[in-house]
């Protein structure tokens, strides 16, 4: 990108935030025009960056558009502080966040911090609930009924010397996962066994002789194996994909969530009770230690779930009695951005 056409180049992230530390990357957005006859032909470029995307412009027409729909990062970037400015055009200062600033907000900060929540939610319920990368079948969630309870299929099968393939099974009428257990001792009758194969995803019935006496009944326990099944490609699914280095760091503080994800959560969440309770936004943070503290794993997992909660119970009552606009005003900042533009193709 040529510096001549750049409109807005800002240091943003951490750095803008007051949140670096020693080890923190150095994030660059900014703003920027196309040349008259890329803008008003046929080669519009709306944003670009590089590969990693730690450095970001956003065309103009494009900026604005993620202003009015109350895009955090991009409010974030228009309410950059003073010293993270590396070169800012005057007409960027017809730009202004209360221009933008609305309940939207709402849903943009806070529906995206919550929806971080959830993800932590789930993180910590891996963490603290690995699941075996051997992969259970069907079998394990059978039960043979015994007396006034039940013990495991597999239990059953080795305390009698019985083996699954000789198992033939009826279904039991006006029942769910009951059914009637018969056993081929001279494998004579071709039962189908209680199994095919150990990817089977339901028990096998099979064709019974009606003089044949049943030696157990059986329940399968479909929803828990389907269930079980969920987690089990949700939970290495995600082991092929977590961060190794991110991972390892949690692991080392001992922590059941993504302690860097949630320092940044809390701090959205922050920036969206700022907003309604003062109807500006200074991303430039006033509990430096207490966020850093949270990225270090110093707080628990239910600690910072705490803190979660009641910001957004705070947010809830700001934003009731706000006196912001439901939404941006459309027609005064797509005004402001033809004046930009008007000034910059003049």
């Amino acid at each position: 990108m040529k510096n001549n056409f750049i409109l807005l180049e800002s240091i943003s992230g951490s750095r803008s935030f007051g949140l670096a530390t020693e080890n923190s990357d150095t994030d660059i957005r900014g703003v920027y025009y196309l040349p008259k006859e890329d803008f008003f032909g046929l080669h519009y470029i709306p944003q670009i960056s590089n590969e990693t995307n730690d450095i970001t412009y956003y065309e103009i027409g494009r900026f604005v558009e993620l202003l009015q729909k109350n895009n955090p990062n991009i409010l974030e970037v228009l309410a950059s502080p003073e010293d993270c400015i590396q070169h800012k055009n005057p007409l960027m200062d017809l730009l202004k966040p209360e221009d933008f600033l609305s309940k939207l907000c709402k849903d943009t900060f806070a529906g995206y911090a919550i929806s971080q929540i959830k993800k932590a939610k789930g993180l910590n319920k891996k963490i603290l609930n690995p699941v075996d990368k051997e992969r259970k079948s069907i079998l394990d969630f059978c039960y043979v009924l015994q007396n006034q309870g039940s013990i495991p299929l597999k239990k059953w099968l080795l305390e009698n010397g019985k083996v699954q393939e000789q198992c033939g099974l009826v279904s039991i009428d006006n029942t769910k996962g009951m059914f009637a257990l018969f056993y081929d001792e001279l494998r004579d009758l071709n039962y189908k066994g209680i199994i095919q194969n150990e990817e089977a995803n339901q028990v096998s019935v099979s064709s019974v002789p009606k003089e044949e006496k049943s030696v157990a009944y059986l329940f399968s326990n479909l929803d828990a194996y389907s269930t079980y099944c969920k987690d089990y490609r949700e939970y290495w699914k995600w082991v092929s994909e977590r961060n190794e280095d991110r991972y390892n760091v949690n692991k080392t503080h001992g922590q059941n969530y993504d302690s860097k994800n949630m320092m940044h959560t809390i701090r959205l969440l922050q920036s969206c009770e700022q907003i309604f309770k003062t109807g500006s936004l200074n991303i430039r943070v006033e509990n430096r230690n207490e966020l850093l503290d949270i990225k270090a794993g110093n707080w628990s997992y239910d600690a910072v779930m705490q803190k979660a909660e009641d910001l957004i119970q705070s947010i809830e009552h700001y934003h009731s009695i706000s006196s912001l606009p439901d939404v941006p005003d459309l027609e005064k900042t797509t005004k402001i951005l033809i004046e930009i533009r008007e000034n910059l193709y003049r």
